[in-house]
């Protein structure tokens, strides 16, 4: 029950406040891992161009290790010291959930796309995808909008919503530092280019790990909850057949259970840094449009509401039991 207790305050202090705009401790954490890149993201002329990878990789480990060790070990400490009262530990564990999720900052995202789409004005529209996804933006039209912003939302609900909530119930305020810092510097290193593409290697597996139970999970709440609006065959089938397909082994299913969920179809061409890339199909039903959006916000609410259901159930029968 404090569990829930907990999450609910974090949730509440979400909605109301959102992320804060100003000191977000994640933004100094960003500094110090570009401070870490810089150092140690270079090249020894000494090595041959095999062991210069391995080197690479390394130094890699090494930054992953000093951006997060020594914070995730406050972290641990913190919950220790704040362990003998209930009062500090349940207000501490919910400060630290709070800043770790972004479940009002994903829905204003989302509806700052959504409400200029459905008004026609595509120059709005694409300025404000922009800031979510990681594609070339300019020209894109009213459906490939609405793609992005619906991949964006999708895969964001397993990110920077349910894996921190699970990192939490499993592993406490550690387990959800540790998450949140590691899904900040695959954002930051996990690049497939020739600056990131082995120093970054250490920080997207260890991601792509943390990610892995939490995104299927994203995916089995999205299948549930595609019940209300009769999809959830589409869901499940999409997921089972669709999802190994995407290059992502955690954003595959959540995005392929999802589509299926609202009853669409996302993948397909897009445009990065210039090249365009032919990306595989997910979900089945019609091209995104504008309420394609709202409905994905609506299936992440409801995916949020049935974690809490269930909490509340698990609590309650234990303590009968």
């Amino acid at each position: 029950m404090t569990l829930l207790i907990i999450i609910t305050l974090a949730l509440t202090l979400d909605y109301f406040l959102g992320e804060p705009k100003r000191l977000h401790p994640l933004v100094g954490f960003g500094a110090l891992a570009d401070g870490l890149e810089k150092w140690l993201n270079t090249k020894n002329g000494l090595f041959s161009v095999a062991n210069k990878d391995l080197l690479l990789k390394g130094k890699g480990v090494l930054a992953l290790s000093l951006a997060i060790g020594p914070i995730g070990f406050m972290a641990y400490s913190l919950e220790q010291t704040l362990a003998p009262s209930a009062v500090f530990s349940i207000l501490a564990g919910a400060v630290v959930l709070y800043l770790a999720i972004g479940w009002r900052s994903l829905i204003e995202h989302a509806k700052a796309i959504s409400i200029p789409l459905i008004l026609g004005d595509l120059s709005s529209a694409r300025v404000a995808v922009s800031r979510i996804v990681s594609r070339d933006t300019q020209a894109l039209n009213e459906q490939e909008i609405a793609t992005a912003a619906t991949e964006s939302v999708l895969e964001n609900g397993a990110d920077a919503l349910f894996a921190a909530l699970f990192w939490f119930i499993v592993a406490g305020i550690p387990g959800v530092v540790i998450y949140r810092l590691s899904n900040t510097l695959d954002a930051m290193w996990g690049y497939k280019n020739p600056r990131f593409l082995h120093f970054g290697w250490a920080a997207a597996r260890f991601d792509d790990v943390l990610n892995f139970i939490p995104a299927r999970l994203t995916a089995l709440s999205y299948t549930i909850c595609a019940s209300l609006n009769g999809h959830t065959t589409n869901a499940w089938q999409s997921w089972r057949q669709q999802a190994g397909t995407w290059k992502s082994p955690n954003a595959g299913p959540v995005m392929a259970a999802g589509a299926g969920a609202i009853g669409v179809i996302l993948g397909g061409s897009a445009h990065y840094h210039g090249q365009e890339q032919q990306r595989p199909v997910l979900g089945a039903g019609q091209p995104p449009m504008a309420k394609s959006i709202d409905d994905a916000c609506t299936l992440v609410n409801y995916s949020l509401a049935l974690w809490l259901i269930v909490m509340a159930a698990i609590s309650i029968l234990s303590k009968v039991s």
